[in-house]
C-alpha cells in the first residue's frame, strides 16, 4: 500500500486513501507543482492472484481512456509501473457513486434519474461511435460518479472492450449478474451497443424503484408495482431498454436518447389514449345499465328479438374501426345478455389483447364493467357467474391473460384469482383445470423460487418448476384448447429455459430434457397452429415468427449453459 504523505515519481504527494476495492486501492495525491489533486489506482502485484492478467487488462484500460474526451470521463494523465505495482494517475472525482445515493437514501427522484440517463445516453453514444466501437459492458450505480454540480462521471473502464466485427461472440463474459445483458454470459452471440443499453435500463430500473436487480425477487417488475405515481413513459423505455431479444431494444443511443427527451410526451400519447377507451367504456356502461334494468320487463317473446340484438351486436363490433366504437358497440351487447360470455371475451381479446399487451388502463376498464351493478341487485360479473360454464370460460381465460400478457405491475397475484376460479370449475375439462391449477403454482414460484420461507419450510427449487413446466406444455394444446393459448404457454417455455439454462442444470435437468422440449414446441409450431379464423390471421403469424426466434436465442442459452459447441 502506498504511504501516506510519501511521493509518488517525484512529484504526486499521497493525501489519503478515498477508496477500495477487490483488486485496486485508489488514494488522492497532490501535484504540489501543479497545484492540483488527483486519483492515483494502486493495483499490486502481491494483491492478485493472476497479476499479470490484470496488468495487462490495466494497459488495455488506460490506453482506451487516453484515446478518450468526453466530459462524463475520466482522463488519464499517467501510468507508473514500480515495486511490483501498477499505478494510474487520472482525474480526481469529486462526489459520490450513485449506489452510496442508494444506499443512503433509497429511490431517487424521478427527474434527477432521467437527467442522469440523458447524461449516460450521451456518453455510452459516444462510445458506440468510436472507430472501432467500444463497449463499456459494467454500467451500474457503483460505476457512475455524481459531481457536487450534478453531473455524472462514468469510471472504471475494466470490462470494456472495442466491437470487432468479424467476432460471433465474446471471448470473456464479464459484467455484473442482475444488470449484465444475457448475451454476456456465453453462448448468446458477442456484446454490441444493445447490451450497454440493456445495462442502462437495468441502473435506471434501481435508482428509480429503489430495487436492486441483483437482489430478490431478481424479476425486472414495471416500475410502478414499486410506485404507482412514477412515469408511464419511463416505465415505457427501461422495459424496452431491458428487452431479453437485443433485437427488441433500442438500436441506438440516439434512439434511446429521443425518447428520453420526449418521455413526458410518451406519457401524454398514453394517457389521450386511455381518455378515448375510458370515455367509450364509460357510455357502454350507462347504456348498460338502463338497458338492463328494462330487460326485466320483457316477455319471453321479447327475448327472441333480444338475442337476435345481441348477436348482431357482437357482430357488429368486429367489423368497427376505432377502438371507442368497439367498446361502446361491446358494451351495448354486454347490456342486453350479460350471462353470455361471448361480448365479455371478444372485448378482451378483440380490444385489450389485440397488441397482445393487457395494460393497467384496460384492466381498470374491465374491472370496473365487472363491479358495475346490472339491476341495483347484482353486478355484471354476478349476472355472468349465474351461468357456470360461461363464467368458468371467462375466468379461464382472464387468467391467461393476466398471466401472460399484462404489462402492470402484480399480474401473477392478479392472475392467480382467474385461475383459482377456473381450477375449482365444474363445467371446464380436465385439460384446462390442470392447466390453471399448474399456472397458479407458477406463478407462486415467481415470487419464491430460490428463497426460503420465514417458516423455515423447504426452498421451491427449480426441478418442481422445470415439472410444472413441462406438465403445461404436454399434448396438443391448440387442439384441446386454442392456437392462442397454446402460443402463450409455448412462450412461457422457451423464456424460462433462455434465463434460467443454469438454474435448471444446477436442479438436475438434463440438456437432453430441455432441447427435447425447444424441438417439440419447434415441431408442434408447424403441425397444430393452425389458423381458423382470418380476422386473427396476422397475429397468429406473427405470434409464430417471435416464438421461432426465440427459440432460437433459448437454444443458444441451453448450449451456453453446458458448454455445447
Amino acid at each position: 500500500m502506498l504511504e501516506i504523505g510519501s511521493l509518488i515519481d517525484g512529484k504526486y504527494k499521497i493525501l489519503n486513501k478515498i477508496g477500495q476495492g477487490g483488486m485496486s486501492t485508489v488514494y488522492l495525491a497532490m501535484n504540489e507543482r501543479a497545484n492540483k489533486q488527483w486519483a492515483i489506482k494502486e493495483v499490486r502485484k502481491d494483491g492478485v492472484a493472476d497479476y499479470e492478467v490484470v496488468r495487462q487488462s490495466l494497459i488495455v484500460e488506460t490506453d482506451m481512456l487516453k484515446q478518450l474526451s468526453h466530459p462524463y470521463l475520466p482522463s488519464i494523465v499517467d501510468v507508473i509501473e514500480e515495486q511490483g505495482r501498477f499505478l494510474i494517475v487520472m482525474d480526481y472525482i469529486e462526489g459520490n457513486t450513485l449506489s452510496r445515493a442508494l444506499q443512503e437514501y433509497g429511490a431517487q427522484p424521478q427527474e434527477y434519474v432521467i437527467e442522469w440517463a440523458r447524461q449516460l445516453c450521451d456518453v455510452l453514444g459516444y462510445l458506440h461511435t468510436r472507430k472501432p466501437p467500444i463497449i463499456y459492458r459494467d454500467l451500474k450505480p457503483a460505476n457512475i460518479m455524481l459531481r457536487p454540480d450534478g453531473s455524472i462521471t462514468l469510471i472504471d473502464f475494466g470490462t470494456a472492450r472495442t466491437y470487432k466485427r468479424e467476432n460471433i461472440e465474446d471471448t470473456t463474459c464479464l459484467g455484473t449478474r442482475g444488470y449484465a445483458a444475457p448475451e454476456q454470459f456465453g453462448g448468446r452471440g458477442q456484446t454490441d451497443a444493445r447490451t450497454d443499453i440493456y445495462c442502462l435500463g437495468t441502473t435506471l430500473y434501481h435508482l428509480v424503484t429503489g430495487h436492486n436487480p441483483c437482489e430478490p425477487p431478481y424479476e425486472l417488475y414495471p416500475i410502478r408495482h414499486w410506485n404507482p405515481a412514477l412515469s408511464q413513459g419511463l416505465e415505457k423505455i427501461i422495459q424496452k431498454c431491458t428487452q431479453l431479444n437485443p433485437a427488441d431494444r433500442y438500436q441506438s443511443c440516439a434512439e434511446l436518447m429521443y425518447d428520453l427527451e420526449h418521455y413526458q410526451e410518451l406519457d401524454q400519447s398514453f394517457h389521450r389514449s386511455a381518455a378515448i377507451r375510458m370515455g367509450a367504456f364509460c357510455t357502454a356502461a350507462v347504456l348498460a345499465i338502463g338497458c338492463g334494468i328494462a330487460a326485466y320487463g320483457f316477455h319471453s317473446a321479447a327475448k327472441t328479438i333480444e338475442v337476435r340484438s345481441y348477436d348482431s351486436y357482437v357482430e357488429e363490433a368486429k367489423g368497427e374501426v376505432t377502438v371507442d366504437r368497439q367498446v361502446g358497440t361491446y358494451g351495448e351487447a354486454i347490456s342486453l345478455k350479460p350471462s353470455d360470455e361471448t361480448a365479455y371475451l371478444e372485448l378482451l381479446n378483440n380490444v385489450y389483447l389485440a397488441d397482445d399487451n393487457l395494460s393497467p388502463e384496460e384492466d381498470a376498464q374491465l374491472r370496473q364493467l365487472l363491479i358495475t351493478s346490472y339491476d341495483g341487485k347484482n353486478t355484471y360479473e354476478q349476472m355472468l357467474a349465474s351461468n357456470a360454464q360461461a363464467y368458468d370460460d371467462f375466468a379461464y381465460r382472464l387468467g391467461l391473460a393476466y398471466f401472460y400478457c399484462y404489462d402492470g405491475s402484480g399480474n401473477k397475484p392478479m392472475a392467480s384469482k382467474w385461475l383459482t376460479i377456473a381450477q375449482n370449475s365444474e363445467t371446464l375439462s380436465q385439460n384446462r383445470k390442470d392447466r390453471a391449477q399448474r399456472l397458479g403454482r407458477i406463478a407462486d414460484y415467481y415470487a419464491r423460487i430460490g428463497r426460503e420461507s420465514k417458516s423455515g419450510d423447504a426452498t421451491v427449487s427449480y426441478a418442481d418448476y422445470w415439472k410444472d413446466l413441462k406438465q403445461i406444455t404436454a399434448g396438443d394444446i391448440a387442439k384441446t384448447d386454442n392456437s392462442t393459448t397454446a402460443l402463450m404457454v409455448y412462450k412461457e417455455m422457451v423464456s424460462q429455459i433462455y434465463s434460467n439454462a443454469n438454474n435448471f442444470k444446477k436442479d438436475g435437468i438434463t440438456y437432453e430434457d430441455m432441447k427435447a422440449q425447444l424441438d417439440n414446441i419447434s415441431k408442434r409450431l408447424q403441425t397444430d397452429i393452425t389458423i381458423t379464423d382470418t380476422s386473427n390471421a396476422d397475429r397468429i403469424n406473427q405470434l409464430k415468427d417471435t416464438l421461432s426466434a426465440n427459440i432460437t436465442l433459448a437454444q443458444k442459452s441451453l448450449d451456453g449453459a453446458f458448454h455445447k459447441q
